[in-house]
């Protein structure tokens, strides 16, 4: 479960596109940033490279990425390259029967950004991956989980939605904005399409490929269309005043109230018998002088602070510790859904926190000068994470907060959180 946007330069405040996501997966799956250099290959060497289930060809030149990705995964939920290009992918569920293993949508994420100077690239090398090599396999961390995917694509001129269901797809450009959740959303409004689905389009006018290929019973109980009108009810409320601000808002909006399961949110919490966790958000604008992406590294972005990073990498930033870096902010999240940890206080320091690091990005006009603030705030956000967290390291979470179902989830969750993290010598 997820929920991705993109808001083009016509809708914001400053002139400037938007690109957001979140990821929902599951709550004790460990969410990390990768940084990977552009590289140059030797295919009589390296022919292929091994993505998830399957290898691939490889080509002589792979762009310089950012990931934001489940650990064991090759591929990523969301990234972007080094060209801007930005990338963020949705399960959807479709009438299609699941086949043998091949490339996940996270794969086909990597390969598009580590290949693509602009979003029209990126589409196209997905559809011409997924002819070749068509897309399943497991995509789920503790349970098996199987789904299609739709995209959002953007580079900071144009931004396009790629909808698939099996090897069929349709894509169109997008006008003004978008948001995509876990169901198809494209009826017969495509620009582009598999050959055969044009055929089908030209044989029939009324011809609907979301009505085609949706699955009714996962779409329903997914809430992807309450998630996805929250989105666009808050970007249509707010035309041509949008901004990061307001980006973080709709990323971090609830339909129910704390102390219970939200797969009906967009900031989405675990804890009922269905539904994921939001487990990482950003959101990337594209600028000027040089990108910004502002991101979480963290579970549910009402609780955690967005901090900076920008396109190139920057040392000493706050991204390279991996499991880590995001095992202390999983046990922290924790403590605040058991009631022992002082939420409240928490988010009031990470607002003022947040607040000065957005009024120092737009009063910054140097790349070094956000390259400091990288870094600045990425210490800062750790000393405020270490004042909750070290106190409690020690003490057992105990859950006393919320339903008895909902008390028994994040009890059971917790321990194997914990046994996992131990296995992985990752314990904090």
């Amino acid at each position: 479960m997820c929920d991705t946007l993109v808001c083009l330069p016509s809708v914001t405040k400053h002139g400037r596109m938007i690109f957001a996501k979140n990821s929902d997966r599951s709550p004790n799956e460990p969410h990390i940033v990768e940084r990977i250099p552009a590289q140059d290959h030797d295919l009589e060497q390296e022919p292929e490279v091994q993505a998830t289930y399957i290898k691939v060809k490889q080509v002589p030149h792979t762009y310089a990425v950012t990931l934001f990705k489940p650990s064991w995964i090759w591929g990523a939920e969301m990234g972007f390259n080094e060209y801007g290009v930005n990338i963020g992918n949705e399960a959807v569920f479709t009438k299609v029967k699941r086949g043998k293993d091949a490339l996940i949508g996270m794969d086909l994420i990597r390969l598009a950004l580590e290949r693509s100077k602009t979003a029209y690239e990126a589409m196209i090398c997905i559809t011409k991956l997924l002819a070749e090599y068509g897309q399943g396999g497991n995509c789920g961390y503790q349970k098996r989980f199987y789904y299609d995917n739709s995209y959002l694509i953007a580079d900071g001129k144009e931004a396009y939605v790629l909808e698939t269901a099996g090897k069929y797809w349709v894509a169109k450009e997008v006008k003004d904005y978008y948001a995509i959740s876990n169901a198809l959303t494209i009826d017969n409004d495509f620009d582009y399409a598999h050959p055969e689905i044009l055929v089908e389009k030209m044989n029939d006018p009324n011809f609907s490929f979301r009505k085609k290929f949706s699955e009714p019973v996962f779409t329903y109980f997914a809430k992807a269309k309450k998630r996805r009108t929250c989105s666009l009810d808050i970007i249509q409320a707010h035309l041509g005043e949008i901004t990061i601000e307001t980006i973080m808002n709709i990323l971090r909006s609830h339909q129910v109230t704390d102390n219970k399961a939200s797969v009906g949110s967009v900031c989405m919490h675990a804890g009922g018998p269905i539904g994921d966790h939001t487990t990482g958000s950003y959101i990337y604008e594209y600028r000027e002088d040089t990108d910004i992406c502002l991101f979480t590294g963290a579970s549910l972005p009402c609780t955690s602070m967005y901090k900076l990073l920008l396109k190139d990498y920057v040392e000493n930033e706050p991204t390279g510790l991996g499991i880590p870096y995001w095992a202390k902010r999983e046990l922290l999240l924790r403590y605040f859904i058991s009631g022992q940890g002082d939420k409240t206080s928490f988010t009031k320091e990470r607002d003022v926190l947040e607040q000065e690091l957005l009024y120092d990005i737009n009063n910054t006009s140097s790349i070094d000068g956000l390259k400091s603030l990288v870094v600045l705030y990425g210490n800062k956000e750790e000393e405020l994470i270490d004042k909750y967290y070290q106190p409690l390291k020690h003490t057992e979470h105990q859950f006393s907060m919320g339903s008895s179902y909902y008390r028994k989830y994040w009890t059971k969750m917790t321990k194997r959180l914990v046994d996992d993290l131990n296995s992985m010598n990752k314990g904090l």
